[in-house]
């Protein structure tokens, strides 16, 4: 277990805090649980807890009629995203509220990558924890390396988060929107993305300069000029441009 300065007294305990600690992973909850000891109660979100809808039946009702409930992006509004619980998710969301009932603080331990922080916020979207809460981020599972995060724990990085539900907009706004063009002209099943998409056509652009490419022999013109009326002796010339124009060496 990690130092005295970072144990809690047990459930129930008066004077004594009880802190709700949020992880990705069910394995690394297990783990951690075991470091930080009584007072804690460590739990995970299993992964992503909100996205942009995947379905239409994902959407409320009264919102299915929006020019944006599509994409699940306003576009027209500064493309601000539509977020829906997942719906595998829910009874995990309601587990998380009922245990932060019971807490005088949270720790956010997710990630701590661009995925890791927006989970984080979305956590804090949702549940509205009335308690304090803290990040708490850690690179290596052990007593020392939570003891440091727990000591070291910080607001959560709107930066990262921006970085995040950027990608994720991009993601659908190219997926969405072109993966159906490439059903219908070449085929079902493939997607587009942001990335390979882009990648794909550098690629393609630069093959179609490599089978324009018409092969050609060139050679080198050097002469030895030397004077036939004198005696000055000879020197070597090569041809580097005709009229101006520089030829190919």
């Amino acid at each position: 277990m990690v130092g005295a300065d970072y144990r809690r007294g047990g459930p129930g305990a008066v004077g004594v805090t009880r802190a709700l600690v949020i992880v990705e992973s069910p394995a690394k909850a297990k783990t951690i649980a075991g470091y930080l000891g009584d007072g804690f109660v460590v739990e995970s979100s299993i992964g992503h807890v909100r996205d942009l809808p995947q379905r239409a039946s994902d959407i409320p009702e009264s919102q299915r009629g929006t020019p944006w409930a599509k994409l699940g992006i306003d576009i027209e509004n500064g493309f601000e995203p539509y977020y829906v619980v997942n719906s595998d998710k829910k009874e995990q969301i309601a587990r998380l509220r009922r245990l932060l009932k019971d807490a005088d603080e949270l720790y956010l331990a997710t990630d701590e990558d661009r995925e890791g922080e927006a989970i984080a916020w979305h956590l804090l979207e949702i549940l509205k924890p009335k308690v304090p809460v803290k990040r708490m981020v850690f690179h290596e599972i052990t007593p020392s390396a939570i003891a440091e995060a727990l000591s070291q724990t910080r607001d959560v990085d709107r930066n990262l988060v921006d970085a995040q539900e950027t990608r994720r907009i991009l993601d659908r706004l190219y997926g969405y929107e072109l993966s159906p063009v490439l059903w219908r002209m070449i085929g079902k099943g493939l997607s587009a993305g942001r990335v390979q998409s882009v990648a794909t056509r550098i690629v393609v652009e630069r093959e179609r300069e490599r089978m324009q490419f018409m092969a050609a022999g060139y050679w080198d013109l050097t002469a030895t000029v030397a004077d036939a009326g004198t005696d000055t002796g000879s020197f070597t010339t090569r041809l580097v441009a005709v009229d101006g124009t520089r030829v190919a060496s």
